[in-house]
């Protein structure tokens, strides 16, 4: 008896992370009002006007988008992975990848989203070298490419862990 009521509060406690993968949402709604912030501040400047300004701009929006997509991939694969599978009527649209992310699968897209963020972020940097010292732009590239092998690791990793 003592067993099943530890059992029963070990299960039940993964509703726990509900409020975590809400705080997730929440965090998609800041990042909307940054990535509206960064279009009014980029319109009431003479950016508009700089091919250079123009594409630093759009590669700040890309790099907002990445992170959201993200961050409602993880919310959505977590609550599914851990919390409660999400039921829809069939007429709803759902992402084709819904419900067949798995927790390796989802660590493979988070890797491999970091991988794309940080290149985004490298590119400004190359872009705009004027405004980073020479050390700056070292550890920039030093942290992409500890991005870039740890995600080729864990990618070699999991097709051999799959292949057997």
């Amino acid at each position: 008896m003592l067993e099943r009521f530890v059992e029963s509060i070990i299960f039940y406690s993964r509703w726990l992370l509900a409020p975590i993968y809400l705080g997730l949402v929440l965090g998609l709604v800041i990042l909307l009002v940054s990535f509206i912030s960064e279009f009014f501040h980029f319109l009431s400047t003479s950016g508009a006007f700089d091919s250079k300004v123009t594409t630093l701009f759009i590669l700040e929006l890309i790099d907002i988008a990445l992170i959201a997509s993200l961050v409602t991939m993880v919310a959505i694969a977590g609550y599914e992975n851990f919390v409660s599978k999400i039921d829809f009527k069939d007429d709803m649209e759902r992402p084709e990848w819904m419900g067949k992310v798995d927790f390796a699968g989802l660590k493979l897209k988070v890797i491999s989203a970091l991988v794309a963020i940080s290149s985004i972020e490298l590119l400004k940097v190359f872009l705009n070298t004027d405004s980073y010292q020479e050390g700056e732009i070292l550890w920039r590239v030093v942290i992409h490419s500890v991005f870039v092998f740890s995600g080729l690791i864990f990618a070699l990793t999991e097709k051999f862990m799959h292949h057997r």
